[in-house]
């Protein structure tokens, strides 16, 4: 008896021999499992470790003891005392007999195909094929299909392999990739021929063994050796999903994931895959500008940063105001609060979204970690679309549901998830938080519920009574809240400081008419703002100073200063993501022409405002010398919202123009998600004002009007209408205001 047997065996483990090298695994686990925790390479095509099995590539034969044929290695589980040969003689010809059959059909696109390079079946073909093909007859043809403005097909080298269709049945939940046809007939396809509509559907490039299914915005722009990884952050939601972002001689050409169990798994959204292309939009700022008698004009660094100081120092210190965009880096955020409190200015905030300041709301770490999001029992959706708010925050949610987990959703609108709720109550924006009270009636105090809060609640003009409602239950030990951040690196900038001091009024109460100066970073007013009419007044009336990497119209008519910064793609950064985590970002693309990070154009800006020095000259020193402080919501209510005659808006933010890098990508904005401005109602409640679908209304809330296109969905919740921000068409609306409805003229 060998001396392994006389040792105590753990309870959910089994031995086995690889290659003769003993390896011990859970039970229940494959071949292949076992074999690549042990660092034993078995060619593969179709296994994925986060696809179910499918075994129908056969490529990970493997000799199997006392077996008479060999096994797939994906498909065969381990036994107690197996023995298992990758590179026998039995094992290598079925594995070289089995790559010569896949590449009967396979056309030579090696020259001219995107995945050259990085093509498995390239991989695997120069180790386990044979050297000359024996296959003379017609190889056969499958006609391409236009699979929308993100992924690109030469269905011809597909290999059947179903990496694709598991991914949209099982991760993505949408079921729009199938087989078509059997046999030797078989496709790969869509079943309707319309684009693929799912939010992470660029996903089916990367398990994509070939080059069937390709990036069509990053298609025959470089060759994969060409290219320089860094690793990088997305920076449209604050999930920060991590990436590689693949660039040529300063040009970010292509983003991809980074394996981060505890963030984005190995997935990543189509917002953050393809917003690169935004970088490069034809009003980018490359160059300082300064507006001389209504005139713009190019300026030098030293120039411009003169008058900029110049601008924020010509008016008492409680007159200027500093507004940063929430996906502003920490190192920006910690650099704008020095220069706030250099100059003695109190009116400091990134909470710009945000209408409801009673409770002094600030952005906080999920309750729950992410990843343990996908094991909750029970999960409450709250005035939250998530699966245009965070997609992978989505898909964690479905594979909780796929545990049994049960979803139970307050909403005004009954989004479309990819999972069937357990309960449901649309209800108009002003009824969340009397529905969340009357829904936490019914939860255990289990500590099984994970409570999570989206955009319409945050950002109501009632949103601390939601909050309250929400905070309650979760004192009551009913729920783990989680709160989404309004903005990427909302958490992070509360923690370094982007907040009013002392006195200092707010991101939406520095609005009011009372500013004559004011910092801008990284905001297009136009879009960015909670009331971006109320905005735009008040900006307009202010010495404005503007850091923004893109130049838009609107910003132009109310600035005076124009500073050029990079985005984060182009710069070293940190982001505070869900968890609590400071992830790190590398520069990839080199920014246009004179522009610069935007904390040294912020500590340039420091320097030229006459302020005691700092002791920092690098990023490195300016880490060292900040600290995050944990930053706290309060408790306070608002006085209720007067609810005036007219229809209640419902506002959010549309997936694919949540910020300025994703309004400019083209790619995005041709997708079929990009629904565009419109006013989406109630049936009953257009029949009630004599509007029907596809005819024109005028909207106004008694200080904007827009003339939108009419939807009609039942979904939407009585006496309410779904308004989408972030458009030129709706900009001039406020987003929570009682609305009236009128037909628009002929």
């Amino acid at each position: 008896m060998s001396s392994t047997a006389d040792k105590p065996q753990a309870v959910d483990l089994v031995n086995l021999e690889i290659n003769g090298q003993a390896v011990q695994v859970a039970k229940g686990s494959m071949i292949i499992q076992a074999s690549d925790a042990a660092g034993i390479p078995i060619p593969r095509f179709c296994y994925h470790e986060k696809l179910p099995i499918a075994a129908n590539c056969r490529m990970c034969l493997v000799d199997v003891e006392k077996t008479p044929k060999p096994m797939p290695a994906c498909a065969t589980p381990v036994m107690e005392g197996m023995k298992v040969y990758t590179q026998s003689k039995r094992a290598l010809d079925a594995q070289r007999n089995v790559m010569e059959f896949l590449l009967v059909n396979h056309p030579l696109d090696c020259p001219i195909c995107d995945q050259g390079g990085e093509c498995e079946l390239q991989d695997v073909s120069m180790g386990y094929g044979r050297s000359v093909s024996r296959y003379v007859d017609r190889k056969r043809v499958v006609p391409d299909e236009d699979m929308g403005p993100l992924v690109a097909t030469d269905m011809t080298r597909c290999i059947q392999c179903t990496r694709c269709v598991r991914f949209s049945a099982e991760i993505a939940g949408t079921y729009e990739l199938g087989g078509i046809y059997r046999g030797e007939n078989l496709q790969i396809g869509t079943f309707d021929g319309k684009p693929l509509m799912s939010e992470i559907s660029g996903n089916v490039i990367d398990v994509c063994p070939v080059g069937a299914l390709t990036n069509k915005v990053f298609r025959y722009k470089a060759r994969a050796w060409e290219l320089i990884a860094k690793e990088s952050v997305a920076y449209h939601d604050a999930l920060g999903s991590n990436m590689f972002l693949h660039a040529r001689r300063g040009e970010v050409l292509r983003a991809v994931p980074r394996d981060n169990e505890a963030v984005n798994e190995c997935w990543l959204s189509d917002r953050d895959r393809y917003s690169h292309e935004g970088l490069y939009g034809e009003d980018r700022l490359s160059k300082p500008m300064i507006k001389e008698n209504g005139i713009w004009r190019e300026a030098a660094w030293d120039e411009a940063l003169a008058a900029a100081a110049a601008a924020l120092q010509s008016v008492p210190a409680e007159q200027v105001g500093i507004l940063a965009h929430p996906a502003a880096s920490n190192e920006e955020g910690a650099m704008l609060a020095l220069l706030a409190k250099g100059l003695g200015i109190a009116n400091l905030d990134h909470r710009i979204k945000q209408r409801d300041f009673a409770d002094a709301a600030v952005a906080e770490p999920f309750a729950v970690p992410v990843a343990d999001i996908a094991k909750a029992k029970r999960i409450v959706l709250v005035g939250c679309n998530v699966r245009h708010e965070m997609p992978l925050l989505h898909q964690r949610i479905h594979q909780a549901v796929k545990r049994g987990a049960q979803v139970h959703v307050v909403n005004p609108v009954d989004f479309d998830f990819t999972f069937a709720p357990a309960g449901k109550a649309i209800v108009p924006p002003s009824k969340l938080a009397d529905a969340l009270r009357a829904l936490g009636e019914s939860l255990d105090a289990d500590g099984s519920t994970v409570l999570i809060l989206g955009e319409i609640a945050e950002n109501h003009a009632d949103a601390s009574h939601i909050r309250a409602a929400a905070k309650a239950l979760q004192a009551a030990g009913k729920a783990a809240l989680c709160r989404l951040p309004q903005g990427a690196n909302a958490i992070g900038l509360a923690r370094y400081g982007v907040l009013p001091g002392g006195q200092g009024k707010d991101g939406f109460a520095m609005l009011d008419g009372s500013l004559k100066a004011a910092l801008l970073f990284g905001i297009e007013p136009q879009f960015d703002f909670a009331d971006n009419a109320r905005a735009l007044k008040a900006l307009l009336a202010a010495k404005t100073v503007a850091c923004t990497a893109f130049t838009s119209e609107a910003l132009c008519e109310l600035a005076d200063v124009l500073l050029p910064i990079a985005a984060l793609p182009e710069i070293q950064a940190t982001l505070t993501n869900v968890n609590g985590t400071e992830q790190q970002a590398e520069a990839a693309g080199k920014a246009p022409g004179s522009a610069q990070s935007g904390w040294r154009v912020l500590r340039a800006l420091y320097e030229h405002c006459a302020l005691p020095a700092l002791a920092f000259t690098d990023i490195a020193g300016l880490r060292a010398s900040v600290a995050p402080t944990a930053a706290v919501s309060g408790n306070g209510l608002s006085a209720p919202a007067a609810r005036e005659q007219g229809f209640e808006r419902i506002a959010t933010s549309p997936i694919y123009r949540i910020d300025a890098v994703t309004r400019r990508a083209p790619a995005l904005q041709a997708h079929p998600l990009n629904a565009g401005p419109r006013v989406v109602m109630h049936p009953e409640d257009a029949a009630k004002a004599g509007l029907a679908e596809g005819q024109m209304a005028r909207v106004g809330d008694g200080t904007g009007t827009a003339v939108l296109p009419v939807a009609l969905s039942s979904k939407i919740a009585p006496s309410c209408v779904w308004i989408e921000t972030n458009h030129s068409a709706t900009a001039p609306l406020s987003q929570t205001a009682a609305l009236a409805i009128v037909r628009a003229a002929p």
